[in-house]
This record gives C-alpha cells, structure tokens and sequence, in this order.
C-alpha cells in the first residue's frame, strides 16, 4: 500500500495533532485554574455555611442556590459578553476559568461544608478551650480533617471539570473543541477529527480515574484501621 492509496485525512494527521495538543494545553490550563478557583470559593462558601453568623449562612445559600440553578453555558456567556457590556472585558481563557470557579464552588462549598460539618464539634470546642480562635481553630482544625475527608468527591469533580471545559469554545477559549471546529469547517473531515478529540480526552481523563479510584481504595483502608 503506497501513500497515494491512504485515506486522505490521514496527510494531514500532522496538522490536526498539532492543532489539537495546542488545544490540549489550554484544556488542561483551564481545567487547573477552574479546580483551583472551584476549591477555594468551595472552602469559602463552606465555611460561610456552616458559620455562627446568620449573614454568612444567608450569603452562602443565595450564592449556591444562585449558581447550582444556572447552567454553566449561561454562567460563561454572562461573564464573557455580559460584563463587556459594562466594561469589563475579560480574555476568553480569563472568562472561562473565572466562570469555572464560579459554577464549581458552588457545588464545592455544599461538598466543603458537608465535610466541615463531618468533623466532630468537640473538636472545635477542645481547640477553643485551650485559647484558640474560631478562624485559627478552622485552619489548623477543622479544614485539615475536612480536607481529607473530601478528597475522592474532589477528584470526581476533577474529572468533570475536564470534560466540562469543552463548553469554553463557546466562548471562544482556544481549547480541543474550538481547534477541533476550526479545523472541521477548514477540511471537513469531522469524524475523524472528533474520534482523535475523544482519544485525546480519553488519555487525559483516564489517569485522572485511575488515581481516584487508588485514592478511594487508600482512603477506604486508612478509614478501617
């Protein structure tokens, strides 16, 4: 078989695998800055609800019950052409990152706060006993514990978040999805093109499985000994 007999999307194999690992490093960029964001507004917003204060507690419900109740399309179109109406223009990756963080905390602080809230409150009380603040207590305390005992849910949401990022073409964000319709509208070659999107996300999520379920099987026997 001569080259002159292969398919002809297989010559510009090159050029697609190009476009998309390019795509590929601004998936994972987007995906690390939404997990990072996600976390943090998570803990925020977790503390806030499991918080003495009654304005906290009110303040973290209407942000969750606000953004689980939003898709997470709307959330990117708001913060990308919404806030370019006022002002403020946000870069595609920026807009897609901080969109991200916002949706995810959300479902994060109800996960935080679940965790928060697993840690018995004697511990709280022993650390304030011995001359410790709330704010020290939680950080030296609580989050600690809570941390470790929210770690397999985290990484689910790890996973998800990667295949959520596909959503980031939407606006623009020059991630898989969006080189991958470039390069569709340029050769037409849509198969093919979406069948290597599907392996490339594969091999990134794949890893990301495996080590959940290791972590989940450690965290199960540290949790019986």
């Amino acid at each position: 078989m001569t080259a002159a007999d292969w398919p002809a999307w297989i010559t510009h194999l090159p050029h697609f695998l190009d476009a998309l690992l390019t795509g590929a490093v601004i998936t994972v960029i987007v995906t690390v800055g939404g997990f990072v964001g996600s976390v943090v507004l998570g803990i925020l917003f977790g503390a806030f609800s499991t918080s003495q204060s009654l304005l906290l507690r009110t303040v973290a419900h209407i942000y969750v019950e606000i953004f689980r109740g939003l898709p997470l399309l709307t959330v990117l179109f708001i913060i990308f052409f919404g806030l370019a109406t006022i002002g403020i223009r946000l870069d595609p990756i920026s807009a897609a990152i901080t969109g991200f963080s916002i949706n995810g905390g959300a479902y994060l602080s109800e996960v935080f706060r679940a965790g928060i809230q697993s840690i018995h409150k004697g511990q709280s009380e022993a650390a304030l006993s011995i001359g410790m603040t709330r704010m020290i207590a939680f950080r030296y305390i609580i989050l600690p514990q809570s941390i470790r005992v929210v770690l397999p849910p985290l990484a689910n949401f790890a996973i998800g978040l990667l295949k959520d990022t596909s959503l980031a073409s939407a606006v623009a964000a020059p991630e898989m999805m969006f080189n991958a319709g470039r390069l569709v509208s340029e050769t037409f070659f849509a198969t093919e093109i979406y069948l290597l999107v599907a392996a490339l996300y594969l091999c990134m999520s794949l890893p990301l499985s495996l080590a959940t379920r290791l972590l989940e099987r450690r965290m199960a026997r540290a949790h019986a000994q």
